[in-house]
């Protein structure tokens, strides 16, 4: 079994599990308006605005802001990680990492003094946008000798990580596994989405026949997942590769479901026990509508289900990661009467679309959460879904 023993976790919710818990069960959103990665146009955005760490201590290659926020997460967990590797020695402790954009924020800063001045400032490397950047980072501030690396499949990124981490548990590689995932935000990946016309300037809307579009986010989320029993466990995950466009997804959902189902099989339960859905719930027209069909057709329509892209944004590489430690949150014996991440949006359901049973503003089962479905679909067809359940 892989449990999740501990998490670390800041979004543009906040930096602290209360924190974060309190304004995700108000329904108080982590988007706001700015122009720091658009150039003059203001857009909603899923800034991290907590104080984060320095990384003066790290070799230069590994001085990011994403390396920032990857120890801003470790922070949280870090006392519990030590006592791991104390305990089962530093080769048997491992990092599985989603990213997607690692130090291209710097990368860019760096462009845009060349185009100034003719040379790159002393402080840029190109290392720091190499994507293995922030498990090399990890492993060597915390020591370990097991297997360190990074999955980067878009959105899919850090559940895939997840669902990799589990998997060194299970082969008995690794006794401890360090895992999620982090994204920072950078004008590249605000420009490319908004060249596919796929950004929203309001507030994102998903399910609703009003949605236009994302709003990217970042954030981290790391889980010391180990063999030791705890509260919450990786009970399932399901991968698939549809492979059916570049950046659409399937319309069938064929290859979503696929993943969802291989999750619930692997967990050993049927989609009729569980509690809570996590939508991927990009509030693009093409996923939500393609998740939605999914949603209706493995699940009775009284399955409560959210996207929590409206309180943190679109985190990309780190969104299952993030999403996950929401369910997570959720599960803990502080909520012991199940409240759920409401869904965030207008209200006015896509009438070319199945209904689901969205949750309204403090909505809960009126008791502990035991079972929750994480859905994370990403460009290309990779698909992940992930199956938290508690003991």
């Amino acid at each position: 079994m892989s449990y999740l023993n501990h998490l670390g976790i800041i979004c543009p919710l906040g930096s602290t599990h209360g924190e974060i818990a309190k304004r995700m069960f108000s329904g108080a959103s982590g988007i706001a308006s700015t122009d720091i990665y658009s150039f003059g146009r203001k857009l909603p955005l899923g800034l991290v605005t907590a104080e984060l760490p320095p990384t003066d201590h790290l070799p230069l290659p590994q001085r990011s802001r994403n390396n920032r926020l990857a120890l801003a997460a470790l922070a949280q967990i870090r006392a519990e990680t030590d006592a791991a590797i104390e305990r089962f020695g530093a080769g048997r402790v491992g990092i599985v990492i989603g990213t997607s954009t690692s130090g291209i924020a710097e990368s860019e800063a760096a462009l845009r003094e060349h185009a100034k001045s003719g040379t790159l400032p002393h402080n840029f490397h190109y290392g720091q946008q190499e994507l293995g950047s922030p498990a090399a980072m990890l492993a060597a501030v915390l020591g370990i000798g097991g297997p360190a690396y990074v999955h980067s499949s878009a959105c899919a990124s850090s559940a895939k990580a997840m669902a990799s981490a589990a998997r060194l548990i299970r082969m008995g590689i690794c006794d401890a596994v360090v895992t999620g995932g982090v994204d920072s935000l950078c004008a590249f990946t605000v420009a490319g989405f908004a060249a596919l016309e796929s950004v929203s300037s309001t507030q994102c809307n998903p399910l609703s026949g009003n949605r236009n579009g994302i709003n990217i986010g970042e954030g981290a989320a790391l889980f010391l997942m180990s063999k030791e029993p705890a509260l919450v466990a990786l009970r399932g995950w399901g991968e698939s590769s549809d492979g059916h466009h570049i950046s659409a997804p399937d319309p069938s959902g064929k290859g979503a479901r696929l993943a969802i189902e291989a999750a619930l099989s692997r967990a050993g339960i049927t989609a009729a026990q569980v509690d809570y859905v996590n939508l991927h719930g990009t509030a693009t027209l093409q996923n939500d509508a393609m998740e939605s069909r999914v949603i209706a057709a493995l699940f009775s329509g009284d399955t409560p289900v959210s996207s929590t892209k409206p309180f943190t944004g679109h985190a990309l590489g780190a969104a299952g990661a993030i999403e996950a430690g929401l369910c997570w949150l959720a599960m803990q014996d502080a909520n012991s009467d199940g409240k759920l991440p409401p869904h965030l949006w207008d209200g006015s359901f896509d009438p070319a679309l199945p209904a689901l049973n969205a949750v309204t503003a403090g909505g809960s089962l009126g008791r502990p959460l035991r079972w929750a479905l994480s859905n994370s679909f990403a460009f290309g067809g990779a698909n992940a879904a992930l199956v938290l359940g508690r003991e």
